[in-house]
């Protein structure tokens, strides 16, 4: 049995979420995970056995503009690695988990306590966050004082060497999906009230940031309908979202498209769905592309990142150039017009997901964790 702290993000973005389902399934298998964060994570519904959740508080004081979080952080996870005799520390993120839990390591030396810490890359804490020239010597920093260094997708391994002062060997360790959640499941009443008159349903589902181009989700559609009877719902929500209902109203499609907000039981709905939509300019993985094929949903996306290692083209769907949304919305027809197509597309789709599989995921995490934690 390990005892492990995962630090990590708590919102509904890849990098919580991996690591909330990853601490999840190692604690199911026996292994104690202290979360660490400034709120609970959005995937921690309920109690757990072997599960706890550490808040970091952070004081306000009038001499502080901006409150110093790095340095609660930094002083929660040497208060909980002493309290709870941690074993290993799983950093998500390097900005600013990993120069936190580094320092909380030198602080923890000084008493002869030692710590491994492991950090995984997700994607713009190097594609873009950690490019900033005031991040970028801690980013680099964090990376090669780290005991371990993981990245979720091999195009994220190769921009890590690519775009900072990396001395160390970057490990390509991939997101996962949990089969016992994300499946087909038998929502026909759902389906029928969403397309009433059998339309076909696309979804795409995002935190609503530029990055995302969801505004390319609606103009896709918008060529899409013209052609075939279809609706289009919208999971999450973000600083977008005024700007995406003011590109339903320029191009009269309001009745079509569905704004669902944040949804916690996703899987639900993506199994009513006949394509999922990802036209995003920056994507480390694409774990809400992966989430979309287990549940035998064929994807249209950009080609950007790490998307073509998950979707590939001709097969689980298609991938198009940044930007090419009519492009992505001749694909999209392609499919939908086709109903022996898009069955065997939603065949070949779950197959490429099980390679991904939560189990073969968690069994690469657990060696390496082994091999840091000295005996």
């Amino acid at each position: 049995m390990m005892r492990i702290g995962m630090v990590l993000y708590p919102t509904f973005g890849g990098s919580g979420v991996l690591a909330t389902e990853l601490g999840k399934a190692l604690a199911k298998k026996g292994h104690e995970i202290h979360f660490i964060s400034y709120n609970q994570p959005a995937r921690l519904e309920a109690f757990l056995e072997n599960v706890f959740f550490h808040e970091v508080s952070i004081p306000k004081y009038p001499l502080f503009d901006y409150a110093p979080y790095e340095t609660a952080l930094a002083g929660k996870i040497v208060e909980i690695v002493r309290g709870n005799k941690l074993d290993l520390l799983h950093v998500h993120y390097a900005i600013p988990h990993a120069s936190a839990a580094l320092l909380a390591k030198q602080i923890l030396a000084e008493d002869n306590t030692e710590i491994p810490v492991l950090t995984t890359l997700h994607g713009t804490d190097i594609t873009l966050v950690g490019r900033e020239a005031s991040y970028e010597p801690v980013v680099s920093w964090s990376i090669n004082n780290s005991d371990a260094v993981t990245a979720v997708s091999k195009s994220l391994v190769e921009d890590t060497l690519e775009h900072f002062q990396v001395k160390r060997e970057v490990l390509m360790i991939p997101n996962f999906i949990d089969f016992d959640r994300f499946n087909k499941k038998p929502k026909e009443h759902f389906k029928k009230a969403i397309a009433p008159n059998k339309e076909k349903i696309l979804v795409h589902t995002s935190n609503f940031r530029k990055v995302k181009r969801v505004d390319d989700v609606i103009r896709l559609f918008h060529i899409v309908q013209q052609e075939i009877p279809s609706k289009l719902l919208l999971i999450g929500d973000g600083p977008e979202r005024s700007n995406i209902e003011k590109t339903c109203r320029e191009l009269k499609v309001c009745d079509k498209v569905t704004f669902l907000g944040k949804q916690e039981a996703i899987e639900e709905i993506l199994s009513v769905c006949d394509l999922f939509i990802l036209p995003s300019e920056r994507e480390s993985f694409g774990l809400s592309a992966l989430e979309a094929m287990a549940c035998e949903v064929p994807v249209i996306s950009t080609n950007a990142g790490g998307l073509a290692e998950v979707n590939i083209h001709g097969k689980t769907g298609y991938t198009s150039e940044i930007g090419n949304y009519e492009e992505m919305a001749q694909f999209a027809l392609d499919l939908l017009q086709n109903e022996e197509k898009l069955e065997s597309f939603r065949h070949a789709a779950l197959e490429q997901a099980k390679k991904f599989n939560l189990e073969d995921i968690r069994l690469q995490y657990i060696e390496l964790y082994q091999k840091l934690i000295k005996p």
